[in-house]
């Protein structure tokens, strides 16, 4: 089989080759690969004021969440040498002992009908209080306020916004007998909190955020087995049909204002990219030709689209603008095998699946100019890379002990972690907006 048509193949059986889930189902993460030399940082177990015991440990969210990024690395609980919860209590030295470079205390209490949580930061070099808060939440809002530190102690650090407190798509399958069971999910950036927003007997693949985070575009195959792009409105279930052309309906990508998707179709012939209006329907073409050309993604000024083109002969990443005027520009020139750009929320890199000469398939960065391309991961079978919002992180579909699992890559490719149901697949992945 030549570049050509596996290409297209992988395309096709990203869909159709999905099989079922279970709704509500938590992903479950494994962090694989941590960083020599990241910062380090105590985060000490809130203390507990009330009776009975705390419905949930806070710090521990906290450490996780910024041992992920790979730019922090935690203190081991068991080599912490004291158990402070407000400032007055921290001795700094005992810190120093631990080289912790920061350390992070808190408390906790139930009040009547909700819970009161309070942190501080301190630098313990400088031994002075960075910043501190105080919140009150309901149990079910527990989580998202771990988020949120995490969030506020990221961002006071490294000077840049945490991305804890958003939320991922992703497509999640099982076969139970006779039957497969597809289902579109949202949850927390760390897989808990999952909701289904759309169950069905035939494939879902490739959602998309809006950049509000308010909607998800995504290809439905519920309609006599032919492809139809969907925005769907993630509060009210709303669905909204904007592509069912003949041929191919694939690929859908929301400009940054949030008007328009570019989307692949093929109802003119051979796949091209377009970008559609939503709101009234109009259609603008922007690649012609006989070749393949798909899995579009913006540049965040919303002028030009990154997008897959066969037309050297094998996948590679083109830009081309958006309104369709002025010639493509190839990117790519590493390796037989270049596709699924996605661009990072600054603009400055885009991320894709690299196929090296082992023909594995691995993410890979590179500068939007096309140079200082790495390959990030280490995997046989990646595929659906998205930034996170902040563009310090990568999302990732790829294979693991034969099931279909998520992964998570730092942008430098140092820290890599993995995200796993008990069964069935998870897929397609598409990391959301901040939710401001």
């Amino acid at each position: 089989m030549n570049a050509v048509r596996s290409f297209l193949t992988r395309l096709i059986a990203a869909g159709l080759l999905l099989i079922a889930v279970p709704a509500q189902a938590t992903l479950e993460i494994t962090i694989t690969e941590g960083v020599v030399g990241a910062r380090p940082i105590a985060i000490v177990p809130f203390h507990w004021e009330s009776d009975g015991s705390s419905p949930l440990d806070m710090a521990e969210i906290v450490e996780a969440n910024l041992e992920r990024t790979g730019e922090f690395s935690p203190v081991a609980r068991g080599d912490q040498v004291a158990r402070p919860s407000v400032g007055d209590q921290v001795r700094f030295s005992n810190w120093r002992v631990v080289d912790a470079d920061h350390l992070v205390v808190g408390e906790m209490r139930r009040r009547d009908n909700d819970y009161q949580i309070r942190f501080q930061l301190f630098d313990v070099l400088a031994e002075r209080q960075l910043t501190g808060f105080s919140f009150n939440a309901s149990e079910n809002a527990l989580r998202r306020v771990a988020h949120e530190i995490s969030d506020i102690v990221f961002e006071e650090i490294t000077g840049e916004r945490g991305a804890f407190g958003t939320r991922i798509a992703y497509v999640t399958s099982e076969r139970g007998g006779d039957d497969r069971r597809y289902a579109l999910q949202i949850a927390d950036y760390d897989g808990h909190n999952s909701r289904t927003i759309l169950e069905s007997n035939h494939p879902i693949m490739s959602p998309a955020w809006s950049p509000d985070g308010e909607r998800l575009s995504y290809v439905s195959f519920e309609n006599d087995r032919r492809p139809a792009i969907i925005v769907q409105n993630v509060r009210t279930g709303d669905r909204q049909r904007v592509s069912e052309r003949v041929g191919i309906n694939s690929a859908p990508a929301w400009s940054p204002d949030g008007r328009r998707l570019a989307v692949t179709l093929s109802h003119e012939g051979s796949p091209n990219i377009y970008v559609l209006d939503v709101s009234s329907g109009n259609l603008q073409r922007v690649t012609s030709g006989g070749s393949i050309d798909t899995s579009p993604t913006w540049t965040p000024d919303g002028e030009s689209l990154l997008y897959t083109s066969d037309r050297s002969g094998n996948p590679q990443v083109y830009r081309a603008r958006a309104d369709g005027n002025g010639a493509a520009q190839r990117l790519t020139y590493d390796g037989r095998y270049n596709a699924a750009p996605d661009v990072s929320p600054d603009g400055e890199r885009f991320a894709f699946i690299h196929r090296n000469d082992d023909g594995h398939y691995r993410v890979a960065v590179q500068d939007i100019d096309g140079s200082s391309m790495r390959v990030l991961t280490g995997g046989r079978s990646d595929d659906s890379v998205s930034f996170a919002p902040n563009g310090r992180m990568l999302l990732y579909s790829t294979r693991h002990d034969g099931r279909d699992v998520l992964g998570a890559v730092s942008v430098d490719g140092r820290a890599s972690s993995r995200l796993e149901q008990a069964r069935g697949n998870v897929r397609d992945p598409a990391w959301g907006p901040f939710r401001d």
